[in-house]
């Protein structure tokens, strides 16, 4: 039996129609062969993040998130930026990790989908500082910025263009390598 490498994928949108999304579900159906994508559903369903909650037992929504973390090999983000840093409910999801050890030398990486003109870099500086907080391993090979226009996401949720997933088939393989 061959063993495959999990990368859960973490959208920071809660958005209908979201790009991030869109490009994490893209990465789900063009995996490279050995790895697999798991995209993680439950951003919404996260309690507000207080210290004093962080126990046993811990919230349902939290103990499932720890414990996606845990069993992945890998993390792929990919999320918006609000007002110059990462949106509330995405950075609620990371503080709730900070409390556990499930990504503890961990790879990592994101996909920066943003086509705005200061490309996002507030959010992806943000969570850069966050995955330190981590102690996660980023690979910077598989941190890229591939802008995608709305326009570019088909009726059935994914992003078409060969281009566009031929790079995101190389930031995959390079965080499944690492």
């Amino acid at each position: 039996m061959t063993t495959l490498f999990r990368i859960l994928a973490v959208s920071g949108s809660t958005r209908a129609g979201s790009t991030n999304s869109a490009m994490l579900a893209t990465a789900q159906a063009i995996a490279p062969e050995g790895a697999v994508v798991e995209v993680y559903d439950g951003l919404r369903s996260l309690p507000h993040f207080d210290p004093d909650d962080d126990r046993d037992p811990l919230p349902d929504a939290v103990a499932d998130l720890r414990g996606q973390l845990k069993e992945a090999d890998a993390v792929l983000f990919c999320t918006p930026e609000y007002a110059g840093a990462l949106p509330g409910s995405f950075k609620n999801l990371l503080d709730w990790a900070v409390g556990s050890d499930a990504m503890g030398g961990k790879p990592v990486a994101w996909i920066n989908v943003s086509s705005s003109i200061t490309g996002a870099a507030g959010a992806h500086e943000s969570l850069r500082t966050v995955l330190g907080y981590l102690g996660t391993r980023i690979v910077e090979e598989a941190c890229v910025h591939i802008p995608v226009p709305r326009e570019a996401i088909g009726a059935d949720g994914l992003i078409g263009d060969e281009a566009i997933r031929d790079r995101v088939r190389a930031a995959l393989t390079a965080l499944a390598t690492r």
